[in-house]
């Protein structure tokens, strides 16, 4: 008799920081998406938080999932980098805890990695439906999308998004350093200079402001213009 054949895995890495009033309805909505058959595996992890989002993760649970804690807050891509780590899935997405992003487009991104038509798949938010983007931030994800394509010569429109789905062994043999929202230009540039499969499609998004919690600001454009640069001339 033939062996059982396993389904593939999802991780979804969650990178939290003091998101305590949004964090219990995203994992619900992680928790209860339907995902074309295949597992999850989430990895949540606590990026040194000062509210109380440690303490609703001691209460929370998540079955086949991990809680990984970071004893102080070293930023967004020292979360994921510890979470990918963790990681076993044959896929991987990277989701926000802020309710930004709607986990129902993981199906829609999943497609074209699970048809073998590519490795690595972004959701666009300027190809899909969006409300809520701050003017500054507009101009500067625009700008950065556009310094992108000048730099990789690759077809591109929307680099800083949350949403990128990768083959896990893939993503897992990338050589990553950044700690902070830097990991979004690096892991780009990598993939773009690998070679790899890549496309987009559109997914929804629903911004918030900076009163309602959204941390990054115009320093990180500038240091993410930086990490383009650097890594368009090195590993």
């Amino acid at each position: 008799m033939a062996a059982k054949k396993t389904a593939p895995t999802l991780s979804i890495i969650v990178p939290v920081f003091n998101e305590e009033r949004t964090l219990l309805p995203l994992l619900e909505k992680v928790r209860s998406v339907k995902l074309l058959g295949l597992r999850k595996q989430i990895l949540v992890v606590n990026d040194g938080s000062s509210d109380g989002t440690a303490r609703l993760l001691k209460k929370v649970r998540i079955p086949g999932g991990k809680v990984l804690q970071h004893p102080v807050n070293r930023g967004k891509g020292a979360a994921i980098r510890t979470a990918i780590a963790h990681s076993t899935g044959d896929y991987v997405v990277i989701q926000d805890a802020d309710l930004e992003y709607d986990p129902s487009d993981y199906e829609s991104l999943l497609e074209p990695l699970l048809s073998d038509e590519k490795d690595v798949v972004y959701g666009s938010r300027f190809l899909g439906n969006w409300t809520g983007f701050m003017f500054w931030n507009y101009l500067g994800n625009k700008f950065l999308t556009l310094a992108t394509v000048l730099l990789f010569g690759r077809k591109l429109t929307d680099m800083e998004t949350c949403y990128k789905v990768f083959r896990g062994p893939f993503l897992r043999a990338l050589t990553l350093r950044s700690d902070r929202f830097d990991f979004e230009p690096e892991v780009t540039a990598k993939v773009l200079k690998s070679g790899v499969r890549f496309g987009e499609l559109p997914i929804t998004y629903r911004g918030r402001a900076s009163k309602e919690g959204k941390k990054i600001t115009w320093r990180d454009g500038f240091a993410a213009l930086f990490t383009l640069l650097k890594y368009r001339f090195m590993d």
